[in-house]
């Protein structure tokens, strides 16, 4: 399949600036997505982000695609754990800032209860040695949040190939 040309372009969310892309289905990584999902069935996917016009970004961008379905939304560490072992998502988007808990001791604790969902950190933290620490503690990918309109379903498509991704910027 030939790759369309995509126009990328920046757009603030709150205080976030990120690079998305503007062309529908230009993204390999969506098309490649589409393909492994109609396979596998739809992927039940649990958002945790703190940040709220982040989380609406995140839940516009998987809507996207047709068999990603969002089954689950929290602002919390708390709540996350609760939510993962209520919904057992087959893929957790997960911030490392959270109130009550961390992102890190959110992913200890799912790996521990729910060791089958695939996490993937979404982060405003650059990659390097908290990336390193994502992986160690069990996450599938790393995503910074200023690559997220380009990164996210690629690492998507990553994890739920069995692959590992790690943005980067």
């Amino acid at each position: 399949m030939r790759q369309l040309p995509a126009q990328m372009e920046y757009r603030r969310i709150g205080d976030l600036r990120i690079q998305v892309r503007t062309h529908r289905c230009a993204n390999k990584a969506e098309r490649n997505v589409r393909r492994d999902l109609s396979r596998a069935g739809a992927v039940r996917v649990l958002v945790v982000e703190d940040f709220e016009p982040f989380r609406e970004f995140v839940k516009l961008t998987l809507a996207g695609v047709s068999d990603l379905q969002v089954v689950g939304e929290v602002s919390d560490g708390l709540a996350a754990i609760e939510k993962a072992v209520e919904l057992q998502p087959d893929l957790i988007l997960l911030d490392i800032g959270l109130p009550s808990l961390s992102g890190f001791e959110v992913a200890r604790q799912i790996r521990k209860l729910v060791p089958e969902s695939k996490i993937i950190f979404v982060t405003q933290e650059p990659p390097g040695e908290m990336a390193q620490e994502a992986l160690s503690i069990g996450a599938w990918g790393y995503v910074a949040k200023i690559s997220a309109g380009t990164d996210l379903l690629a690492a998507v498509e990553a994890v739920i190939s069995g692959k590992r991704f790690v943005s980067n910027t």
